[in-house]
């Protein structure tokens, strides 16, 4: 499997870098190193481009490990993964515990009616409410899906069924294999119009 890499030493690893709780970040830290984050996830961690994620409520584990997956290039992208080359733990807890502290933003994105009416169902029979939580917010090291960007949202279930789109213990490959065209379709516009008022 392509993502056998990812499996169990590296959540372990990931795990036992970033999951060393509140005491082990710095939150005024993370909003001094975040300048640069800013211009593709705006300032406050809340993206205005639909294939840019917004950052800001996510869940700071979730944060500082995509952020350690770059830095060791288990994930490539060509903004990302430069941007990650030179950065410590400690950078990558700061940076996520701050983005984490953000208010994320109501969604601008308003979902199709047949798609609002379809989403909850989908998000049941594909388990996403098994691991990113009843509503979709996220935890520990896994998104928030809720409100988030939709092109995004699309990229990254296509990603992952092509397994292209990395991530740590192949569950979310496995997970997006049985996606019709359709489904994703479905899925991005239901979960990025999901407004959960945080």
């Amino acid at each position: 499997m392509k993502n056998a890499r990812y499996g169990a030493a590296a959540l372990a690893a990931a795990l036992f870098l970033f999951g060393g709780g509140p005491g082990a970040a710095d939150i005024e830290a993370g909003r001094q190193k975040a300048e640069r984050c800013a211009e593709c996830h705006g300032s406050d961690g809340n993206s205005t481009d639909p294939a840019v994620p917004s950052i800001a409520g996510q869940p700071a584990q979730f944060l500082s490990t995509g952020l350690f997956l770059y830095r060791e290039g288990n994930r490539k992208h060509p903004k990302m993964s430069p941007v990650t080359t030179n950065l410590s733990n400690a950078d990558m807890n700061d940076l996520g515990a701050y983005f984490s502290s953000r208010k994320m933003a109501p969604p601008k994105h308003r979902a199709a009616l047949e798609n609002h009416a379809a989403g909850p169902d989908l998000t049941k029979r594909f388990r996403c409410v098994q691991c990113h939580g009843p509503a979709l917010l996220g935890q520990q090291h896994i998104p928030r899906l809720a409100g988030q960007q939709m092109e995004y949202l699309r990229a990254q279930l296509r990603g992952f069924k092509a397994g292209t789109r990395a991530d740590i213990d192949g569950y979310m490959t496995q997970m997006a294999q049985p996606l019709s065209d359709k489904d994703i379709e479905v899925l991005a516009d239901y979960l990025a119009g999901l407004d959960v008022g945080k």
